[in-house]
């Protein structure tokens, strides 16, 4: 509609892409749709994408040279939010879910850092799968023992994943567990799963 209007340049400000899970062929004759969603952006008449916390960086690269992605992160409000927690953060050490999340884990981290003061330690779930949706054993990596240690993850869906991975940090000898996600989208039994967990507390965005 801008560009049959004649508008001089337009820009699609979409905080949760979806489809962004998405965005490689994990099987035969299953559909990369994060790229299909950025053709039709592209199609449509869009000039700059603005998203937040893609759920892989490379779907910045599925627009093309003519319209650049720019990508935010959410980090900088959960580092806020745990940096005036009261009582402070006692050892803290920060958990990815997976091992696609580490480097979003070590960002935090290092922002973290320089709101408090103290390094935080980095810990990672090596997940192994039974099917989709269903996980069949977590492993950790890193050490999590006496202390309080966030999952850092880009989204939240069924919360099985997070809460699981939360009884297990806690099997590991953690402290207090809490989560940070940017994107909250709690469907099915999230809401039901997250208040019966051993979480003190889950953050989101309001993506």
């Amino acid at each position: 509609a801008l560009r049959r209007g004649s508008a001089r340049r337009s820009t699609a400000v979409i905080p949760y892409f979806g489809y962004a899970r998405q965005d490689r062929k994990s099987g035969p004759r299953t559909p990369i749709s994060a790229k299909l969603v950025a053709n039709l952006i592209t199609e449509a008449g869009a000039d700059r994408v603005l998203t937040m916390d893609l759920h892989a960086g490379q779907i910045q690269g599925f627009f093309g040279p003519r319209v650049p992605v720019d990508n935010l992160e959410a980090a900088q409000v959960g580092v806020e939010y745990f940096g005036n927690l009261d009582p402070p953060l006692q050892n803290p050490v920060v958990v990815s879910p997976d091992a696609g999340g580490v480097y979003r884990a070590k960002k935090f981290g290092e922002a973290l850092h320089k709101r408090i003061g103290t390094e935080p330690g980095v810990a990672m779930i090596i997940k192994q799968r039974q099917k989709a949706g269903e996980i069949a054993r977590m492993d950790l990596v890193g050490s999590v023992e006496g202390c309080d240690a966030i999952i850092v993850d880009d989204m939240i869906d069924s919360a099985g994943t997070l809460c699981k991975a939360a009884e297990n940090i806690k099997k590991y000898g953690a402290r207090k567990v809490y989560a940070f996600a940017s994107h909250g989208l709690f469907s099915g039994p999230a809401d039901k799963r997250i208040r019966n967990s051993c979480m003190e507390k889950v953050l989101v965005v309001n993506t």
